[in-house]
């Protein structure tokens, strides 16, 4: 199974930019192009979060316009910080469990190799994250549903600390109980999240939890608490996740972009390798 992980597209109204000067909408077609164009394709094509930049119906719209055009597979999507979840549930409602909950965009798909299970870390009105009781429970008992199979979680906000203080400081809150949740599910394979616009790795309970870059533009990499948060036009990326029964979950960073090549590999007369 091929899982395509797209994130953070910031998605505008037709014709206008994010930040003044990044072309959102352009960047978004033009992942969404080089997806559909993947051979094999990716079975599925997950976007965590930040659908939009402020989550308007116009937004909305040019989204799913962008989507129909684009990308043939199952798209399964969740709330960003940017996104407003009750405009999200009715324009993109013909998206597959968008509206299987009756609050939040949360749900799990099970029609595939690994199980996935979308989780709604928004706080409306807020950039941090934060997962209530009531949705704790949910996740334990939607994992508990499916014990015997390999899954993954969708999330926008990454549950750790990565050492980029303005990022860090809009992350996940009560990530010791998200984190108890999880060491109770043996099962969980990945955790995948946006939100900071970098590739980002690191271990959360017995798995491994991952940041996906942004289609659009990147956060500055910078650990200097003192320095404001920034971004750039580092090269738009997303992730493809692999999973086989027989070599597990593999994670790669693909770019948006072509680059010259590719070039044949021609090994020189002195390459002291044996050649096929």
């Amino acid at each position: 199974m091929l899982i395509c992980q797209l994130t953070d597209l910031h998605v505008c109204a037709v014709g206008l930019p994010c930040n003044r000067v990044s072309e959102t909408n352009m960047f978004a077609a033009r992942a969404f192009r080089t997806v559909a164009g993947m051979k094999p394709a990716p079975d599925v094509v997950v976007i965590t979060g930040d659908l939009t930049e402020s989550g308007m119906p116009a937004e909305y719209a040019n989204l799913a316009t962008l989507i129909r055009q684009h990308l043939p597979m199952p798209v399964f999507v969740i709330p960003g910080n940017h996104d407003r979840r009750d405009n999200l549930r009715r324009d993109l409602a013909h998206l597959p469990g968008v509206t299987t909950d009756p609050v939040y965009v949360r749900y799990a798909v099970d029609d595939h190799a690994m199980r996935l299970v979308m989780l709604d870390t928004v706080v409306f009105g807020y950039g941090h994250g934060e997962l209530r009781d009531e949705q704790l429970a949910w996740l334990d008992r939607t994992l508990a549903a499916a014990p015997d199979r390999p899954t993954m979680i969708g999330m926008h906000h990454p549950p750790f600390a990565c050492g980029i203080a303005h990022m860090d400081g809009i992350a996940l809150r009560n990530t010791e109980a998200f984190v108890a949740v999880v060491a109770r599910h043996r099962q969980v394979r990945r955790i995948i999240c946006g939100h900071h616009h970098r590739p980002i790795f690191t271990q959360v309970a017995h798995t491994i939890a991952s940041i996906a870059p942004s289609v659009a533009h990147q956060v500055e990499l910078m650990f200097d608490p003192a320095e404001k948060g920034a971004f750039n036009f580092e090269p738009p990326a997303f992730h493809l996740h692999r999973w086989t029964a027989a070599d597990g979950l593999v994670t790669h960073m693909a770019y948006v972009e072509t680059f010259p090549g590719p070039y044949p590999f021609i090994a020189s007369p002195d390459y002291p390798g044996r050649l096929p």
